[in-house]
């Protein structure tokens, strides 16, 4: 068995139709995650995954956060990639200029996460993650960045879709080659640094923590941000809710993220041996 290291996305892939882990998920990790480590790659920030880590018993592993952004070994940060303060500055005047501030950016570096202020996106993106913001505006974030030296590891651009849409627009229209763009859900955008991606991340686990090769790693996801990742390793497994062009590059395919379909992939896949 040449399957040394297991890393899966979470929404849409490892959370069930609750948005939360199920019995049989956390039951197959279990087993897992003593011999093979299970390490979570998303594109939430540390303490939206640390939840789900206690769920599973895997505090005591690494975290690939923000889409390869950050990468932590429990407190230390084994790599960080940070979008730059004059592109985010273009962003938000742009908002403020074209829509009038309508769309709701949220800001975040390692575990802070700032909202322009608590409204309808900012609850329901802390009903998805469990995890509650601090509400500053944008200027007022750019401004103590600024102080401490610090970028964001990721923006979140939430909205109409209509706004949306124009926003998507103009971002691969004037920063495609220096940021990430990546359409989340219709109502969603978000942004990372162009040099960083899951794979990226999971390089870094590799060649800092883990001796270990891409042959010998296994990835689970379903979105398009899963792409690289799923090509990547030897073993990339799409749920059956994954996006077309995912499961064209993946190397098996397991069941609906609603049907526990990374359990029963472990399950089968891992059944000698465990």
């Amino acid at each position: 068995m040449n399957c040394k290291i297991i890393f899966s996305d979470i929404d849409g892939t490892l959370l069930n139709g609750e948005r939360t882990l199920s019995e049989t998920t956390i039951s197959e990790v279990k087993k897992v995650k003593d011999k093979i480590p299970f390490v979570l790659v998303s594109s939430r920030m540390p303490k939206q995954m640390s939840y789900l880590q206690k769920m599973l018993d895997t505090l005591h592993l690494p975290v690939i956060a923000y889409n390869g952004a950050l990468v932590l070994d429990q407190e230390k940060v084994l790599h960080s990639t940070e979008i730059n303060l004059e592109l985010i500055e273009k962003i938000i005047s742009y908002n403020e200029e074209r829509f009038d501030g309508k769309i709701h950016i949220s800001l975040y570096h390692n575990d802070l996460w700032f909202v322009p202020e608590y409204d309808f996106w900012a609850m329901r993106e802390e009903n998805n993650t469990k995890a509650k913001p601090d509400v500053l505006s944008n200027r007022e974030v750019l401004v103590e960045w600024r102080k401490q030296n610090i970028g964001a590891h990721k923006l979140m651009l939430m909205g109409d879709q209509r706004l949306i849409e124009q926003m998507f627009a103009y971002l691969n229209d004037n920063f495609s080659e220096k940021l990430h763009i990546y359409r989340a859900k219709d109502t969603y955008i978000e942004v990372a640094d162009i040099k960083v991606s899951k794979l990226t991340g999971i390089n870094v686990l590799l060649n800092q923590k883990y001796n270990y090769t891409l042959k010998e790693a296994m990835a689970f996801g379903d979105n398009y941000n899963d792409m690289e990742m799923i090509q990547g390793v030897g073993y990339g497994i799409a749920v059956a809710n994954a996006r077309e062009e995912v499961k064209k590059v993946a190397y098996g395919l397991t069941f609906h993220h609603k049907e526990d379909g990374v359990a029963k992939y472990l399950f089968s896949f891992f059944k000698d041996i465990l």
